[in-house]
């Protein structure tokens, strides 16, 4: 079963990103994530959230 979190080594792969540019996505997604009251968790996005994102929400 696939993680329900993705964690920045796999959002580096996916994007061709560096790990700094990785984690400044990710805590962006993050603020986005809490002003909409979800709780989150550092260094980890919740993976559909994630590809909705960046893929359209064709893409979960």
């Amino acid at each position: 079963m696939e993680n329900m979190f993705i964690q920045v080594d796999e959002v580096c792969e996916i994007l061709g990103v560096s790990r700094s540019k990785a984690y400044q996505l990710m805590r962006q997604l993050n603020a986005e994530l809490e002003k909409k009251g979800r709780i989150t968790i550092h260094g980890k996005v919740l993976r559909k959230y994630f590809m909705e994102r960046f893929y359209g929400e064709d893409a979960v």
